[in-house]
């Protein structure tokens, strides 16, 4: 089997590392078609060193590029003169620049899989993403032989309104359980380097430092909370933002930047918080969910696939305090029920439905 990977950035392709290595092993080709130009967003070196060929799209996450219009041409050219038998995009831009490339090419047995990590529209979504973005995923459905959603809503509405020829759930791209598992060393390194004392709550959530990841809704919920430090492991323009909002409401708050160490952060933490207003299935909330972590969520489309209990409303202040208060209170029960439920999520079995979706599409 041929296939090629198109992702709108390079930097996406670290989610497949595992999968794609397995599929190298028993000899199918993989190309990877994504645009690393900005220095920032490089496809994992691992690629290069097994052999994959990388190829140039002009791709941008900013909707308005021009680089998203040139790269459809420059797909249907690749696609054209490398006869592959699956192209399988991620990322709704590069999603959307395959598709409209490569319908005119699946006459002659092209297979075009997307892989949906959360549709824009939503259960409560503002209504410009309903407007915008819906009309366009369901006319693009028509162009699409597999449409992969990671979480039930997506999956349920893309069954119920959608053209694609098949429709799978397949929960997110998979975690390696051994590496999040809990390890006492890893604990103490950690509150070492940031100086938190034993007695110490360390609260903890890793994600983009951005509006929708809603981590000031944090900083103003524990302000009243005694003894407790928010550690988040991330970058991102708002990081200036919540230091002086932390600063205003008396929270010591921790700014650890993007660390390549993130599974010692979970080891580390007492409690895992993701606050996010919007998201497609959180990998974050598995890796600690996998370390035994209690973890409390915003109650939104995928995080409600993850756990059901210890959920809030993301946008209300007294909710937030009030679940994270019962997540420290019951620490130790939830976190074993979320190390149970993260065994769902093992990468081994996401490689495996993959791999035999792959296997059904090309017989």
């Amino acid at each position: 089997m041929k296939i090629l990977y198109i992702t709108t950035i390079g930097v996406t392709m670290g989610f497949f590392e595992s999968f794609i290595k397995e599929q190298l092993d028993i000899e199918n080709k993989i190309d990877i078609a994504t645009n690393e130009n900005d220095g920032k967003s490089p496809v994992p070196p691992c690629y290069r060193e097994w052999g994959c060929k990388i190829y140039h799209l002009d791709t941008s996450r900013s909707p308005v590029s021009f680089g998203n219009i040139r790269a459809i041409k420059q797909i249907r050219e690749l696609v054209t003169r490398n006869h592959y038998d699956i192209v399988h995009c991620h990322t709704p831009l590069a999603a959307t620049a395959t598709r409209l490339a490569c319908k005119d090419l699946r006459k002659n047995g092209l297979k075009v899989i997307y892989t949906a990590h959360g549709f824009h529209f939503y259960d409560g979504a503002p209504i410009k993403n309903w407007l915008i973005y819906y009309p366009i995923e369901k006319w693009l459905s028509k162009y699409t032989d597999v449409l992969i959603t990671i979480n039930r809503e997506d999956y349920n509405r893309a069954k119920n309104k959608f053209y694609s020829n098949r429709i799978e759930y397949i929960p997110g791209v998979g975690i390696d359980l051994d590496k999040f598992k809990f390890k006492n060393e890893n604990r103490e390194k950690i509150r070492a380097e940031l100086k938190i004392k034993k007695d110490q709550i360390m609260l903890l959530s890793v994600g983009e430092l951005n509006k929708n990841k809603n981590h000031e809704m944090v900083i103003r919920a524990i302000k009243d909370i005694p003894n407790i430090i928010y550690v988040i492991v991330g970058r991102g323009r708002l990081g200036d933002r919540l230091l002086h909002v932390a600063k205003e409401c008396n929270v010591d708050l921790k700014l650890v930047g993007y660390r390549a160490d993130v599974a010692y952060f979970y080891s580390a933490a007492d409690v895992y918080i993701l606050p996010s207003i919007r998201e497609g299935l959180n990998v974050s909330l598995m890796e600690a969910m996998a370390s035994g972590l209690a973890c409390c969520a915003s109650k939104i489309r995928g995080n409600i696939d993850l756990i059901n209990d210890a959920l809030f409303n993301p946008q209300n202040e007294k909710e937030i305090k009030n679940t994270l208060s019962y997540a420290m209170e019951n620490k130790e029960i939830i976190g074993r029920k979320n190390l149970n439920i993260s065994r769902r999520f093992k990468i081994d079995n996401i490689n495996i439905l993959l791999s035999k979706l792959y296997d059904v599409e090309c017989k």
